[in-house]
């Protein structure tokens, strides 16, 4: 009767034993699934912050040289219409010379 008891107690003791590991092991290892999830989502974050702050600067200088670009275009039209205007003065000038000298030569005429 002395082994059947001790026996038991023995089975009992090794039950727990080998029980109590494994939940154990199962709660750790929950605790480590959800600390990866939660750093895995923490790192998505900033990855997306990361790219939205690039993507701020990328169309912030886009813009910047968008703006730089229809200035310098803006000053070449302005140059462009100075020269025109320059232009047409002295063609202007010239057809007006070339109308007295042939007044000139029709009153010499008659």
């Amino acid at each position: 009767m002395k082994k059947l008891l001790l026996s038991s107690i023995l089975l009992l003791a090794l039950s727990l034993c080998f029980t109590s590991c494994r939940d154990t092991k199962k709660g750790e290892s929950m605790e480590d699934a959800i600390e990866n999830a939660a750093d895995a989502a923490g790192d998505a974050v900033d990855n997306a912050a990361d790219a939205a702050s690039d993507a701020v600067d990328s169309v912030e200088e886009a813009a910047e040289e968008a703006a730089d670009a229809a200035g310098e275009a803006v000053d070449s039209a302005v140059d462009a219409a100075g020269e025109a205007v320059d232009n047409v003065k002295e063609k202007a000038g010239e057809a007006a010379d070339a109308v007295k000298k042939e007044a000139d030569k029709l009153k010499a005429e008659h």
